[in-house]
């Protein structure tokens, strides 16, 4: 579980990593990664009615909360992150794996 200050919660803090962060997309999500000065790395989740119903919705969304809230910790600086799930996804874990990795190497840190 994030904890509360782990959260990306206003639609200014998901707009402006978005539009400044760097975009990775996989077969089953997009992510966006931002570096910021402001500690604790936050992250937001985006999964869209096109994913399936509220029940498939929220288990995705748990999911993703899992897998990117033991890679926030693991962060080598601090970061904003807004993960976008795709409808038809299959594999989260490789698909984030892929993307984060990704990220943090455009972001310059390998």
């Amino acid at each position: 579980m994030l904890a509360r200050a782990a959260r990306l919660r206003t639609a200014e803090d998901f707009r402006s990593t978005i539009r400044r962060g760097v975009r990775c997309g996989r077969p089953g999500l997009v992510l966006h990664m931002v570096r910021t000065d402001n500690p604790p790395s936050r992250a937001g989740f985006v999964v869209s009615k096109a994913v399936g119903n509220a029940v498939a919705r929220n288990r995705v969304k748990r999911q993703l909360r899992h897998l990117v809230a033991d890679r926030l910790v693991r962060a080598p600086f601090d970061l904003d992150v807004v993960v976008r799930a795709l409808p038809g996804r299959t594999r989260l874990a490789d698909d984030l794996d892929a993307a984060w990795t990704t990220a943090v190497n455009r972001l310059g840190v390998s």
